[in-house]
């Protein structure tokens, strides 16, 4: 079984000074926590904030600095971790027992309206777009703000799921608005993959997906991988975590430690919030296997995978604090009734055999 996660927010933490060739006490994702939890290969996101959307180039400039900080991280770390493209590279990889670091791109507001530029992030590895974040950029609507601008993809949005398909580049519609979605599927040849999203059935958040837009994903052949925020998994949480008042402080905070991820002062207060959240009343892990359970019984077991969003949330759920506890899902599953066959595919099989379709390689 190879275990693959769809998105991780690192290559963030790695420009915040994250040491991945060490146990990070407040780290989700670092090398020695992906070995503890059996984690084969994982989605590195070059997350691109929407504060850069007005500015292709200066979100470009830096989605090349989280590139050569993966790029470096990778490199200082080569005898446990090298990158991937492919199932066949990550499973090279395992069989030398090394880590396959793969490379996402979450909001495609770097490549402004260049599709020379979409080509150039295909040829340095990245082999999907998380579309847009939480506004909505020059390619579609994001899920996030009550007024759209373009009532789905923009005229440059079909043009860029176009150019994908022709590429080979996995297209991410998580993040994006409802009739973005649509619209990415009525016009997309190919699967595509929703890499970090839940169920709102379960929790009503405009993040998750519907029902409808489930069945639509799966019947286009994509894969929905379950995301870990516990606001996506457990309804509840959203009116406990506004009543902490921590996440407001937190912002704050946590502005000022991404400013300066040197200053040890800034880091522990950063580090303190982090604890207040973990103090909270947390859903548990459990809540995450509700989810695989909804989708499976909508449209069956090869339609559904694990995204975690770890090192992109800033709370957990309880019983999951980092991704070396990865294998309690996995038991979670088998105490359900779940075969090992049917826990490959949701570990990694269902994510891989949708990049082999899309994928030229």
């Amino acid at each position: 079984m190879f275990v693959l996660d769809s998105h991780c927010d690192t290559p963030s933490q790695i420009l915040r000074l994250r040491d991945l060739a060490v146990d990070n006490e407040y780290g989700h994702v670092d090398f020695p926590k992906l070995k503890r939890g059996g984690v084969d290969g994982a989605f590195f996101a070059l997350y691109i904030p929407a504060s850069y959307d007005s500015d292709p180039d200066a979100a470009f400039e830096y989605a090349c600095r989280l590139y050569d900080g993966v790029e470096r991280s990778v490199a200082e770390n080569c005898g446990v971790a090298a990158f991937a493209r492919s199932e066949s590279e990550a499973l090279a990889n395992k069989a030398s027992s090394r880590f396959s670091v793969f490379l996402g791109l979450e909001n495609g507001s770097p490549i402004g309206q260049s599709l020379d530029r979409l080509k150039w992030f295909y040829d340095k590895g990245i082999r999907y777009v998380t579309l847009c974040h939480s506004r909505n950029n020059q390619i579609c609507d994001s899920c996030a703000p009550d007024v759209k601008t373009w009532g789905g993809l923009s005229p440059f949005g079909k043009e860029l799921v176009a150019e994908m398909n022709r590429i080979g580049m996995l297209i991410d519609v998580s993040h994006i608005s409802d009739d973005s979605f649509y619209d990415v599927l009525e016009c997309s040849t190919k699967p595509v993959v929703a890499t970090h999203s839940c169920c709102r059935a379960l929790a009503g958040h405009p993040r998750n997906m519907t029902d409808d837009m489930i069945r639509a994903l799966a019947a286009k052949g994509g894969v929905i991988q379950i995301n870990f925020y516990p606001m996506f998994i457990d309804p509840s949480f959203g009116s406990r975590l506004e009543a902490s008042g921590v996440m407001e402080r937190g912002e704050v905070i946590e502005a000022e430690f991404i400013a300066d991820p040197a200053d040890h002062e800034k880091r522990r207060a950063w580090n303190a919030v982090q604890d207040e959240l973990n103090a909270l009343e947390r859903p548990s892990y459990k809540l995450i296997a509700d989810h695989i359970d909804h989708v499976v019984g909508l449209v069956g077991i090869n339609h559904v995978g694990l995204g975690s969003d770890f090192d992109g949330i800033a709370v957990t759920p309880d019983g999951l604090e980092d991704i070396s506890l990865m294998p309690r899902i996995f038991d979670e599953l088998r105490g359900r009734g779940y075969s090992d066959e049917d826990i490959a595919k949701i570990a990694g099989a269902n994510f891989f055999r949708v990049l082999g379709e899309v994928s030229l390689l």
